[in-house]
């Protein structure tokens, strides 16, 4: 499977920007839900157990340390 570096161009700054203003004011506790929460929509948008499977393979890569 093909990761893509970027394919939300020329719109990223405006995903990020809204992915921010999600967690502004939010406690670190209620920022960690919200993301747990948003990655389990994403999955179920994407909906193929191996393709989830394999981009948290690939997320983990990433991972500091």
């Amino acid at each position: 499977m093909t990761i893509y570096p970027d394919r939300l161009s020329p719109n990223q700054d405006d995903v990020y920007n809204a992915l921010m203003a999600a967690h502004e004011g939010l406690s670190e506790d209620a920022s960690h839900a919200l993301n747990a929460r948003l990655v389990l929509l994403m999955a179920n948008q994407i909906g193929d157990p191996a393709i989830l499977i394999e981009l948290m393979q690939t997320a983990q890569s990433y991972a500091d340390g």
